[in-house]
């Protein structure tokens, strides 16, 4: 959706005759609809981080999905089928949210989101196995400040981001086609030219996404307590949700510290 460059409350679509009062309401229903948002997707985070260290603390839970390896810079992991399906679990589940979200209910689409939130938990359980446990947390809390930062200034921010957003998932796609080539390639130099630009793509696409979602509630001002706001919101989550994990694991090949042993 198109912002107007000088983006403000007074100037957003379908405010231009609205009264004090009534620009009143929407700022104060906005800042609800984020806080829901924000709470959506920390929530996911919590559950996904407890499923993770959950299946790596049980080593009978943890051999279903992957088997440990050692290699030539630490310890790392083979997944099993199981750990496979993991792996592929969270994509069917944005695939079926993504594109069913019309014809559901909130529940079904909230309980969805859960069950998601817990599969990305299954497929990033290695990442206790395969990294200590200290950079990963602090892996985590850079990320956090990283993501906090991005997405302020997307919601604070007068430009603009529409253009900008375009180009982020342009790059998107150029990282996923690198990826894949880079499977056969298997080249170092590879990997970390697409870390690098990965983390300045996913620190944009925060940005774009909280403005285009205050945006998006601005125009539509998604009335309180219905079917409509209760489904917006747990897209909206994901969308934040999703790019906070993908910076969290590209941020994790220049931070993480493998397990020797």
């Amino acid at each position: 959706m198109a912002l107007q460059p000088d983006y403000r409350y007074g100037a957003a679509p379908g405010w231009g005759r609205a009264s004090a009062a009534d620009a009143a309401s929407i700022d104060a229903g906005l800042r609800s609809y984020m806080l829901r948002v924000y709470n959506w997707m920390a929530s996911g985070l919590l559950l996904t981080a407890i499923v993770a260290y959950a299946i790596a603390s049980i080593p009978e839970v943890a051999q279903l999905f992957y088997t440990v390896v050692r290699t030539p810079r630490g310890i790392g992991v083979a997944p099993t089928i199981l750990g496979w399906a993991a792996v592929f679990a969270p994509l069917a589940f944005v695939l079926v949210l993504s594109f069913g979200i019309n014809r559901m209910n909130k529940t079904t689409a909230q309980a969805l989101f859960w069950l998601f939130a817990a599969a990305m938990g299954a497929s990033m359980s290695n990442i206790f196995v395969v990294y200590t446990k200290t950079s990963v947390a602090s892996t985590f809390f850079a990320t956090s400040g990283m993501f906090a930062a991005m997405s302020l200034w997307g919601y604070t921010t007068k430009s603009d981001l529409t253009r900008m957003g375009s180009i982020m998932m342009m790059g998107l796609f150029g990282i996923i086609i690198a990826t894949l080539i880079n499977i056969w390639l298997a080249s170092p130099a590879l990997a970390f030219a697409v870390s690098i630009i990965g983390v300045v793509v996913f620190c944009g696409l925060t940005a774009y996404d909280t403005q285009r979602i205050k945006a998006d509630y601005v125009e539509y001002s998604y009335a309180e307590g219905t079917d409509e706001a209760a489904k917006r919101s747990v897209m909206d989550a994901l969308g934040l949700y999703l790019n906070f994990v993908n910076l969290f694991q590209l941020m994790l090949q220049f931070m993480g510290v493998r397990n020797q042993d």
